[in-house]
């Protein structure tokens, strides 16, 4: 049976990419056992598939995922581009982090990307520089970009080869805007911010795979809340790699790194080691996960 990665989801349709005949979709129904046994086929699925004809077939199997995103629904991704604007909407490292703790709770490495680099001032420009380096000293690759001078593309190009990559962050911030820079044929639907709400609308409907030189990128919808509904405080400082490190030197190996005497964090944040901010919001999203409501 020919196997196939499903690259589009829409209406009852699955559109699976031949892995064996390059650039061919055969569009694709599940069968009735998958709603049966409770299996939804999502993005990112490697499946195998027979084919009526050319065009259409339905779905067999659904490989074993080795991971998977309940919003975007998405399955198998290798990484996840965090794009977030260096001005309009302003830079939110609060919201930064947030997309950090989940991309690193579902084992998926993070890019983030910093867009509209060519709208800032210079004083703007030291700032975001600044925020730069304080998450490149964490460990992750940070890129400064613009769509409209194409600033930093070159340098995001290679990150996307031969791997499925999604493209995540709040409206507005320009991903589409991102996307059709780095393939002008996409015309990805774009919108301005609103000026009365203050965030973008939103133009991306659905999850859908896009080829990008080798690789596979998905637009998806931007979100204007994210919760860490999977996630427990015990298992929240391993989401902060520069805490996770240095936390073997903690006076309790348990320590959740808030009152507990002799915290080799604490002290790490009090001589300036680790930022002040990105402490403050584990301490948020501590309280937040603490206080979130049992699900029955």
């Amino acid at each position: 049976m020919p196997v196939g990665k499903i690259i589009k989801a829409l209406s009852g349709f699955y559109y699976v990419l031949n892995e064996e005949q390059e650039n061919h979709v055969v569009q694709c129904r599940g069968r009735g056992v998958f709603r049966k046994n409770k299996i939804t086929p999502l993005v990112g699925d490697r499946v195998s598939f027979q084919a009526e004809n050319d065009a259409e077939g339905y779905i067999l199997e659904v490989f074993e995922r080795k991971n998977e995103l309940v919003r975007p629904p998405i399955a198998n991704v290798d990484q996840a581009i965090l794009v977030f604007s260096a001005i309009e909407p302003d830079f939110n490292p609060g919201l930064l982090d947030r997309f950090l703790v989940l991309v690193e709770a579902n084992d998926i490495e993070p890019l983030i990307c910093i867009t509209k680099m060519d709208l800032l001032i210079e004083t703007q420009t030291q700032k975001i520089q600044e925020y730069a380096k304080d998450y490149q000293k964490i460990g992750y690759d940070v890129l400064l970009t613009s769509s409209e001078t194409e600033a930093g593309l070159e340098q995001l190009r290679p990150f996307l080869e031969k791997k499925t990559s999604v493209f995540a962050g709040q409206s507005g911030v320009g991903k589409s805007s991102l996307l059709n820079a780095l393939n002008p044929e996409l015309q990805l639907k774009t919108s301005n911010i609103s000026t009365h709400l203050g965030r973008g609308k939103h133009t991306t409907r659905h999850v859908e795979l896009i080829e990008i030189g080798s690789g596979l990128v998905a637009d998806t919808p931007g979100f204007s809340s994210l919760e860490f509904m999977d996630i427990e405080v015990e298992g929240l400082k391993e989401c902060f790699p520069e805490m996770q490190r240095i936390s073997q030197e903690c006076k309790f190996r348990a320590c959740l790194h808030m009152n507990e005497p002799k915290c080799a964090v604490k002290n790490a944040v009090e001589n300036g080691d680790i930022p002040s901010y990105r402490y403050e919001n584990y301490k948020q999203f501590h309280e937040e996960i603490k206080d979130r409501k049992p699900r029955y």
